[in-house]
């Protein structure tokens, strides 16, 4: 069975110098192996067909046989790790809660403890008879976040 770490060393040197990262990785019993890369501009088929022929290039089919797939971490798709969430600072994002809320808004802040979404909220003003829309900082702590991931606006 090919090891995972041998193919995280080869992604990792594949990777090395540039600004697309790993964002999953896995071999499966039977040799299976899909790898899934990322950007802050969106991914290229190209640069997933240099990868996939690097990692072939270093891998011997003589030895054993896999299956390789390499691809982005798709558009859409939740957040696997914490550079997709930074990567996505200014932009809507939906999160999912471990108590199954769903929060939308501007991330607006993340770090490794919490989550801060801008969500536009109808708030009764003093002084004032309808309720205005205005944005409100909501604080989740990332123990309590159970998926994130861009919302996409065809607008």
């Amino acid at each position: 069975m090919i090891e995972a770490s041998k193919v995280r060393e080869l992604v990792g040197q594949w990777l090395a110098g540039k600004d697309y990262f790993l964002t999953d990785l896995s071999v499966t019993p039977d040799n299976c192996i899909t790898v899934e890369i990322d950007h802050k501009e969106g991914v290229w088929i190209d640069d997933c067909v240099q990868l996939s022929r690097y990692i072939e290039d270093h891998l011997s089919r003589d030895e054993e046989d896999y299956e390789l797939e390499v691809g982005s971490a798709g558009l859409g798709q939740p957040f696997k790790v914490q550079r997709q969430w930074d990567n996505h600072v200014g932009k809507q994002v939906e999160v999912i809660t471990v108590d199954g809320r769903k929060v939308c808004g501007m991330l607006t802040d993340v770090n490794a403890e919490q989550v801060t979404l801008s969500v536009p909220t109808k708030m009764t003003l003093p002084g004032r008879k309808r309720p205005v829309v205005q944005d409100v900082a909501n604080n989740i702590p990332m123990s309590e976040v159970k998926s994130g991931r861009y919302i996409i606006d065809y607008k």
